[in-house]
């Protein structure tokens, strides 16, 4: 077999650690976000948004959307930077265990990740694309690597 071929499992690893800890920013900075609409009128934010992204108004997620900003609350708001804060230190804690190759991190990633490949699935069925396509196959990929990671380190 050609070793250049072959790619190191600590790399692969390093690469799940690095993809997890992207989401956890990306969510940190989305609570970050939700706290910059603290004692705004939300609705017309919501509507502005929905405008500059040429989304219909009256299309049934936008409408779903425009309904949820009328109702936010700056309780509300500050619930959903907490639990999004809550989520980026779960997933900075499992990139962490990743990046360190914890046995912990490796089962936190898997049934994290298989806990979303009912509801991709679910998406996919009911409204095919190459985007979600692509996004099961990664999270299936990754679910994989797990699991064959914690095999693997078992025996």
């Amino acid at each position: 077999m050609n070793r250049s071929a072959t790619i190191h499992p600590a790399l692969l690893m390093h690469a799940v650690a690095l993809m997890e800890a992207l989401k956890g920013a990306i969510v940190f900075g989305a609570g970050f976000g939700l706290l910059a609409l603290l004692h705004r009128d939300v609705r017309r934010v919501a509507e502005a948004l929905v405008t500059r992204l040429h989304i219909a108004p009256e299309a049934h997620y936008a409408g779903i959307f425009l309904d949820l900003a009328g109702r936010a609350t700056d309780a509300a708001l500050w619930a959903g930077a907490g639990l999004a804060l809550a989520y980026s230190g779960l997933r900075a804690a499992e990139a962490y265990g990743l990046w360190h190759e914890r046995r912990w991190a490796a089962w936190l990633g898997a049934a994290g990740g298989a806990m979303y490949i009912p509801v991709e699935i679910y998406e996919l069925w009911h409204k095919p694309g190459p985007i979600k396509v692509a996004t099961l196959a990664l999270n299936i990929g990754v679910v994989a690597y797990l699991v064959w990671s914690l095999r693997r380190r078992r025996s």
